[in-house]
């Protein structure tokens, strides 16, 4: 389900306890205008611009369960000017960190920082750094203890196959993965590692390059039960939506802009014709699952 309006406004109406995960990736600091009044990004100063992201995840906290994960896509941005809190121009911001540690501050569970390589990323015209082609995903979580589904996301072992052939560490046609010395039978696959190589997929049409389906996929796969419903309070073109519908979640989608809301609508609507956008607001029912006017 698709609202339209601004984010901490629509959190608000939502019931507390409602959705199993959020999988989302905010307006970055300084990077686009998309000329819409209340637009996060467009703040005078970095420290502004994570105060009010903070304010939205405070209300996606209220709604994730107790055993809720939060998926935060974010990247960062450079400084243009010398401003009042010590950034230089040229100065990296460092706005992923700073967003991880006032999320942590304000109550979340930081537990991890997952690198997201992008093999196919755009060159950059600068002669006096590398190219950055690197994004962040944060883990964070409501509670210590939190639904996490490791198989759900595990990788195919780099040696899948092998075997041994001699009996040091283990015996002889042991089944080996790709640790020196560490011999285990039964399994081709490994645990997910926190580097996820995901090439960009530009969109037709759309204001930006959206993530990669395989982002929010591996997120929700991992943080959300089948059936369970996924919320993305930046919904934009709407591809947490198609990851969720294509894995058997119900998602709820929060977007400011209407260009972008038709454009998920068109997007999910393709691949699902039965989808139902623009949901009035909803409740909780007395068995728990939500329940729309």
């Amino acid at each position: 389900m698709i609202y339209q309006g601004d984010a901490l406004e629509t959190l608000q109406t939502l019931p507390s306890e409602s959705v199993h995960c959020a999988v989302t990736s905010p307006p970055y600091y300084g990077l686009r205008d998309y000329g819409i009044a209340g637009q996060i990004g467009r703040e005078i100063s970095p420290d502004e611009y994570v105060a009010r992201l903070v304010e939205v995840f405070a209300e996606v906290r209220r709604v994730l369960r107790p055993d809720g994960t939060l998926w935060v896509n974010i990247g960062d941005s450079y400084a243009s000017r010398k401003s009042s809190d010590g950034l230089k121009p040229k100065d990296m911001v460092g706005i992923p960190w700073l967003l991880a540690f006032a999320l942590r501050r304000d109550g979340w569970y930081l537990r991890q920082d997952i690198v997201w390589d992008k093999p196919n990323g755009m060159p950059e015209n600068v002669a006096d750094r590398c190219t950055k082609t690197h994004e962040y995903v944060f883990l964070l979580s409501k509670s210590a203890t939190y639904y996490f589904n490791a198989k759900a996301i595990e990788e195919r072992a780099i040696q899948a196959g092998r075997v041994r052939a001699d009996k040091m560490g283990g015996n002889k046609g042991d089944k080996v993965h790709h640790s020196p010395g560490k011999v285990f039978t039964g399994s081709d696959t490994r645990r997910c590692r926190a580097v996820w190589n995901l090439n960009t997929r530009p969109l037709k049409d759309a204001h930006f390059a959206p993530f990669p389906i395989e982002l929010p996929e591996r997120c929700l796969l991992a943080g959300c039960p089948e059936g369970g419903t996924v919320l993305d309070p930046f919904f934009g073109a709407g591809t947490t939506g198609l990851a969720a519908l294509k894995n058997g979640r119900e998602f709820i989608g929060i977007e400011l802009n209407p260009e972008y809301v038709a454009l998920a609508e068109a997007r999910i609507d393709g691949e699902y014709p039965l989808f139902a956008p623009l949901a009035p607001p909803c409740s909780v029912s007395a068995e728990g699952s939500l329940v729309y006017a």
